[in-house]
């Protein structure tokens, strides 16, 4: 049983149409001459919980839909087995998305948070908050000016910590207001 490749046929095809494919279109996708042969796929993918039906019969994404294979841990090497090792998924979305309406993300410029990882380019996946810890790496409003960095806080003192030796920490002269707080940095190469 081929699912794996039917599945990735039909992501293919909503990644570039934004939309789940007809039946014609599938009878294509899979090269199938009848309707038939791609009902039966279907039912094996409804069965895996890849895709679902709506009300109307119309072919849906299920939550597990475009995971992305988890293999295992990097240090323990490529997996011999890949096969054996497919079955756990994983969902970006639900990895780095907590509360969907509260997140947002930002591209980071400039280099002050460069020891915690976090290099120029990068996208930061943030979270609205007006609450965090010390040490929560956070979006703040200083005075007026945006800029990420480390929330400090000891006793009833807050300020703001670079993850650079070039940059000294920013204490507020009026105020300083966590907008949100930093949940994922996304870095592609």
């Amino acid at each position: 049983y081929m699912g794996n490749d039917y599945q990735k046929k039909i992501e293919f095809f909503y990644k570039e149409e934004k939309r789940m494919p007809t039946y014609t279109e599938m009878m294509k996708l899979f090269s199938f001459k009848s309707k038939n042969a791609v009902a039966r796929v279907v039912e094996k993918l409804i069965d895996a919980g890849h895709v679902t039906k709506d009300h109307l019969g119309r072919l849906m994404p299920t939550d597990s839909f475009g995971d992305v294979p988890m293999l295992g841990f990097v240090t323990a090497g490529f997996p011999a087995d890949v096969e054996a090792e497919m079955t756990d998924k994983i969902n970006l979305d639900n990895l780095l998305i907590g509360k969907k309406e509260l997140t947002f993300m930002l591209e980071v410029d400039g280099d002050s948070m460069i020891d915690a990882h976090i290099e120029p380019g990068d996208m930061v996946i943030v979270e609205k908050t007006n609450v965090a810890k010390d040490m929560d790496i956070i979006i703040a409003e200083v005075d007026g000016e945006f800029t990420m960095k480390y929330l400090r806080i000891k006793g009833d003192k807050k300020w703001l910590e670079p993850a650079n030796k070039k940059y000294q920490p920013i204490y507020p002269e009026f105020d300083l207001k966590i907008v949100a707080k930093v949940k994922a940095v996304i870095r592609k190469y």
